[in-house]
């Protein structure tokens, strides 16, 4: 999911003596195959987890871990497990799913020995946070001033960059050393000035939000178009901010009650964007996503009280990537034009 792979396999090299299998970057194979032995009306991300699952057993892979939660993707990973064991498929699946049990899981992982010592595997969980945090800080700090660049590309480059350095990286110190290296490379980027400055928040199911692929790398789009985007959702939120905020949203004029999943954070979200003088709202999900759908009218309730115009986009295997690019051309031009 994104580039959130590079925290985990720093992660899982520096405890476990067993070789970590890489996982492909999400790609159109990677839906297909999962589509191809995954129920109809499932929604888009046991798809696209489940192609990567079979990518990783053909590159060798006898172990997966399976991880998630919240909504009903939490029970996908028994349905995972015996399709691909249909197939064919000989592994073991650790059922890491959150609302599990913690004994069960805390009896799983002993299952396979920490090969460091308590101080060590504390500095290691430590260096692992704060290069999630690091990255969701360079991320949002990108889609706020990718829109400006000279040169097209230059933020993108230097994100590559810094990530190679990050998966090398010997430790808390010198992480924290390569973060201020490019965040100050970012900063010293020649900008250029945009007439007139759009704003637009991305809400949604957090799997589309957070994987490119998943969709059609909407924010590279609309910073192309010179457009600053907001993006609340990443793994700093779900971790270390949501919880904390949920009695926070309930106290929200429009929400009476829990809606699963992410639907009670977007409707928060909309209110909140439309408070900050925010031109526009794109709510992005999966098809099928139950709490999302459950979730849109809302949000379109709270928007046309602000008159803030919302974009609601639907993403699977047979969304046309022309009439996605043409929904979001015109919903910019509106934009533009109400500028």
């Amino acid at each position: 999911m994104g580039s959130y792979g590079v925290p985990v396999y720093f992660l899982l090299t520096h405890i476990l003596k067993n070789e970590i299998v890489k996982p492909k970057e999400i790609s159109t194979r990677t839906l297909e195959l999962g589509s191809k032995y995954s129920p109809d009306f499932v929604c888009t991300p046991f798809k696209y987890t489940l192609g990567t699952m079979i990518e990783s057993l053909e590159d060798g892979a006898d172990i997966l871990i399976q991880l998630g939660g919240g909504c009903r993707y939490g029970y996908y990973h028994e349905l995972q497990e015996q399709i691909l064991k249909d197939l064919g498929y000989h592994f073991q699946m650790i059922n890491l799913v959150s609302g599990g049990n913690k004994s069960s899981i805390i009896k799983i992982l002993r299952e396979y020995p920490i090969q460091l010592r308590k101080e060590k595997l504390l500095r290691t969980l430590l260096t692992t946070k704060k290069m999630v945090l690091y990255m969701d800080k360079i991320d949002d700090y990108i889609r706020k001033n990718r829109c400006y660049e000279e040169y097209k590309g230059d933020f993108n480059r230097l994100r590559k960059r810094m990530l190679v350095e990050f998966s090398k990286c010997k430790g808390y110190f010198h992480l924290r050393k390569i973060y201020k290296k490019y965040f100050k490379k970012m900063k010293n980027l020649p900008r250029r000035q945009i007439s007139k400055k759009i704003k637009v928040g991305i809400i949604g199911e957090l799997y589309t939000l957070m994987e490119p692929c998943a969709n059609e790398n909407i924010e590279q789009l609309l910073s192309d178009r010179g457009i600053e985007i907001k993006r609340y959702t990443n793994v700093t939120y779900l971790l270390f901010q949501k919880r904390k905020l949920v009695r926070k949203y309930l106290k929200n004029f429009f929400i009476k009650y829990r809606m699963g999943a992410d639907a009670l954070d977007n409707i928060h979200h909309t209110k909140e964007l439309c408070e900050n003088g925010y031109d526009g709202i794109i709510h992005i999900k999966s098809s099928f996503c139950t709490p999302e759908i459950g979730a849109m009218p809302v949000i379109e309730s709270v928007a046309s009280k602000y008159q803030v115009p919302v974009l609601f986009l639907s993403m699977d295997m047979n969304t046309s990537e022309t009439g996605f690019l043409t929904r979001i051309e015109a919903f910019c031009d509106m934009l533009e034009m109400r500028k």
